[in-house]
């Protein structure tokens, strides 16, 4: 590939490279690989050191299919409203509330759901619509 190069330099330094096209194209075509390696290998070291989680797609599904995303949060963490609520230091039947859409909550109690829930405010919370 070498001999098919064609440097431009200014000052005496290389400051352009010119190549045929095809090589440019596969140039770009082993950049986006290594990118693509790159995010994968960030990706697994995140899952394997605890930093990131998989999200179980029935968890997505029931988000998207319009359900409650506090509850479903709650249910796929394991805990019962009542452990929910005690942790975040409300009544069972405020949180109740929340989850059926009865009530709102405040922005502290929504963002002391999503840390005791372990996930962000926005996920518990971006999807809501006015």
């Amino acid at each position: 590939m070498k001999e098919y190069i064609q440097l431009i330099e200014r000052d005496g330094k290389p400051e352009w490279a010119i190549l045929p096209y095809e090589e440019y194209l596969k140039l770009l075509e082993q950049a986006e690989m290594l990118e693509d390696i790159r995010d994968y290998d960030t990706a697994k070291a995140e899952l394997e050191n605890g930093e990131d989680e998989l999200i179980p797609s029935g968890v997505v599904y029931a988000i998207l299919d319009g359900g409650n995303p506090i509850k479903i949060w709650r249910e796929y963490r394991g805990l019962t409203q009542q452990q929910l609520a005690d942790a975040v230091g409300i009544s069972k039947p405020y949180l109740s509330q929340i989850e059926t859409g009865k009530r709102k909550g405040t922005t502290e109690i929504l963002f002391a759901i999503a840390k005791v829930l372990d996930v962000s405010l926005d996920e518990i919370v971006g999807g809501e619509k006015e």
